[in-house]
């Protein structure tokens, strides 16, 4: 039996499969299976390269991975796309960091729709403003930025939270100060918050991927997405 997607549901724990909830898939490294949201689905192309398919929508067999660099690499290195195609299939040793790439990318490109659509206040100040009138959904800090600022404005959550005006509101770290920038059109930004609306589960979304998935150490020569 296969779904439109031509992904499998026959039980074969090695076969990228669906799991009993049709909302669950499951891992073909690990066996086990969770919500999509916490995997990686990739497909194979014509010439039977294993490529990374974030929309979920690309034609064909779907293969799952638990969505962390770790699980991408063991995939890769131990065969799994192999055994769960049952036939001879090319993954590269650098599809890791391509859906590193991908997931970065992606990211940043809601993040530059959050700002256009006005759900997004950058700079320290204006992102104290926001906490204080208990309009932030999520916290959003670059990798790089320093420590002081950031513990600053994650006090300043806390006291809102005692004082009633917010719920906990989760910090996220996924992008580089450079890559919130260019998503800004910018310099580099350290202090982001997402502000309530129609935007926040997306955007929330595609950076706590992000950030699950985990990111290599910035690169020297910084460069566009």
């Amino acid at each position: 039996m296969k779904k439109p997607d031509g992904d499998v549901a026959d039980g074969d724990p090695e076969g990228g499969d669906e799991a009993a909830d049709p909302s669950e898939r499951r891992c073909i490294v690990s066996g086990e299976s969770g919500p999509k949201e916490g995997l990686i689905r990739f497909v194979l192309d014509p010439e039977g390269r294993v490529v990374p398919d974030l929309a979920e929508k690309l034609p064909g067999r779907g293969f799952w991975v638990t969505g962390t660099r770790a699980m991408v690499e063991k995939a890769v290195a131990k065969g799994h796309f192999a055994r769960a195609a049952k036939a001879s299939v090319v993954a590269d040793l650098g599809l890791p960091d391509l859906v590193e790439r991908l997931l970065a990318r992606r990211a940043a490109d809601t993040l530059g729709l959050a700002r256009k659509a006005g759900a997004l206040e950058t700079g320290f100040e204006k992102v104290m403003t926001a906490i204080d009138r208990g309009r932030v959904v999520c916290l959003i800090e670059a990798r790089d930025g320093a420590e002081d600022g950031r513990r600053k404005l994650e006090q300043r959550l806390r006291v809102a939270k005692e004082q009633g005006i917010l719920p906990d509101v989760a910090t996220l770290s996924p992008l580089w100060a450079y890559e919130m920038g260019l998503a800004l059109g910018r310099g580099n930004v350290i202090h982001a918050a997402l502000i309530q609306g129609r935007m926040q589960a997306k955007v929330v979304a595609d950076l706590a991927r992000l950030e699950r998935y985990g990111r290599k150490d910035r690169p020297e020569n910084a460069r566009a997405l």
